[in-house]
């Protein structure tokens, strides 16, 4: 039930009174957080404090470029060891060198990318290793 503004009633006073009225009556007693300090500690401004506390409550989080590489290329590793076949793997390793090898060469703002291109045929050689000792 919303109430039309009085004639000669300032907007702001308007508003005052209905949120005391609102107040009087108990409607924000039940509100989540309602009585508590407002969540987060840190005093500095961020124009983008919405986007951050977003993607905290839906878990997302955004790596610099090169610190994402990072991460793909280690996990890259980790499927080229646990892949079924010698192609497979070869085709894993060569694909996350060319990325890295397109990083080296055009590398983006922040930290740095600290990785070369993997040797193909050291990993390949890692694998059916490990593929032996298993078998044995």
């Amino acid at each position: 039930m919303t109430e039309r503004k009085p004639p000669g009633v300032s907007f702001e006073s308007f508003v005052d009174k209905q949120i005391r009225d609102a107040q009087a009556r108990g409607e924000f007693s039940t509100l989540p957080g309602a009585g508590k300090p407002l969540s987060g500690d840190d005093t500095s401004y961020d124009e983008l404090w919405w986007i951050k506390q977003k993607m905290v409550r839906e878990g997302m989080s955004v790596l610099p470029p090169t610190l994402a590489l990072r991460k793909e290329a280690e996990d890259a590793l980790a499927a080229a060891a646990s892949a079924p076949s010698e192609r497979l793997v070869r085709k894993i390793i060569t694909e996350i060198n060319t990325k890295i090898r397109d990083m080296m060469f055009k590398p983006p703002p922040g930290p740095p990318l600290g990785l070369k291109p993997y040797d193909v045929e050291a990993v390949v050689r890692e694998w059916r290793e490990r593929r032996e000792r298993a078998s044995s």
